[in-house]
């Protein structure tokens, strides 16, 4: 029997989810809720038989769904998802999951007790150069993970409700949480606001693993370019994820530095190899499609969920302490920013 799936939000993202789930052959979509009517309108245009409502609350309640999908402004995913589980729906939430580590865990502790599904919208774990990456990970090929450095920039979007590291960093600490999985013992976050003095448009963050393994995010939305691309170093190769690249999307790099110890000079010498690079095929499907089809699977117990509410915690812990971090330093650099501004 099918999903009937409701959807809260048609905003930036709110489109390709409704899209998404009106392809899927294991979901109806139901109803969509947004509180402009533009957007309502819009809705109404692409599918004129469904139902559009205003209120997200009216959707998350209505008894004929089985399921919502919310994609709405951050601050609004707790009581809505809250609401959902109460009403017994399996519920998928936009990153991040909520606001807080406290909200996170209410969540995940009412999912359990109302055995409904919670999921969080990390989407890249279903792109293809991700699903590879794993992979490849796994075959022991790149040897040990020596690093992981992500470079996710661009001139905006600016959003209105959370700084860059809360609207960015989601996407690379769920791939990185997949990929490596591990959490940090060590957090370090710096940045910078250059509008609005408490919403940063630009984070760097530093994670240091108890593996000795070290992680490297640099997030902005004031970058002349785009770019999007991750670089793992392992102890055998080096693999480099352009994400903006039409074909040859993963590079892996048979090349390293060997350090050998120089007698003469009593010092450790690196020794640079450099081999061939070699590009594996990458297949085409959209992340956003494998999204639902999981969430489906998930749903009716047919297999674990790689995005559920723990999946989502872990994020959400290391964005607060980089979060706390930035505060720290933004009050420490305003001092200094006074001091030499009498």
């Amino acid at each position: 029997m099918s999903m009937r799936v409701g959807v809260v939000g048609y905003g930036y993202w709110g489109p390709n989810l409704v899209r998404n789930v009106a392809s899927q052959r294991a979901m109806i979509l139901a109803m969509v809720a947004d509180g402009k009517e533009e957007r309502r309108q819009k809705v109404r245009e692409a599918y004129p038989h469904l139902s559009v409502v205003a209120d997200g609350e009216e959707l998350v309640t209505n008894p004929l769904l089985d399921a919502v999908i919310i994609a709405t402004p951050v601050a609004t995913h707790y009581p809505l998802a809250k609401l959902a589980l109460e009403h017994g729906k399996h519920v998928l939430v936009e990153k991040p999951l909520c606001i807080s580590s406290e909200q996170a865990r209410d969540l995940i502790a009412l999912a359990n007790k109302v055995g409904k599904t919670l999921m969080v919208d990390h989407t890249f774990l279903f792109s293809p150069p991700v699903t590879a990456i794993h992979k490849i990970l796994g075959s022991g090929n790149l040897g040990e993970l020596t690093y992981y450095d992500s470079t996710r920039i661009n001139l905006g979007l600016f959003q209105s409700d959370v700084n860059v590291l809360w609207d960015l960093a989601p996407h690379d600490l769920a791939i990185m949480d997949y990929l490596i999985g591990e959490q940090p013992v060590a957090v370090e976050a710096s940045g910078f606001a250059h509008f609005h003095p408490e919403r940063l448009d630009i984070a760097y963050m530093t994670l240091h693993f108890a593996s000795r393994k070290m992680a490297h995010f640099n997030l902005s939305w004031m970058s002349p370019t785009k770019v999007r691309r991750v670089i793992l170093g392992g102890s055998r190769q080096m693999l480099v994820w352009d994400d903006l690249q039409q074909a040859e999307k993963i590079k892996i790099y048979n090349s390293g530095v060997e350090f050998m110890n120089d007698d003469q000079r009593y010092e450790l010498t690196p020794g640079y190899r450099i081999g061939d690079i070699y590009s594996p095929q990458v297949g085409q499907k959209e992340a956003l499609a494998g999204v639902m089809d999981h969430f489906v699977q998930v749903s009716r117990g047919q297999t674990p969920s790689l995005m559920d509410g723990e999946a989502a915690l872990r994020v959400i812990l290391i964005l607060e302490e980089a979060q706390q971090k930035l505060m720290a330093e933004q009050t420490r650099l305003s001092r200094l920013y006074r001091g030499n501004h009498p």
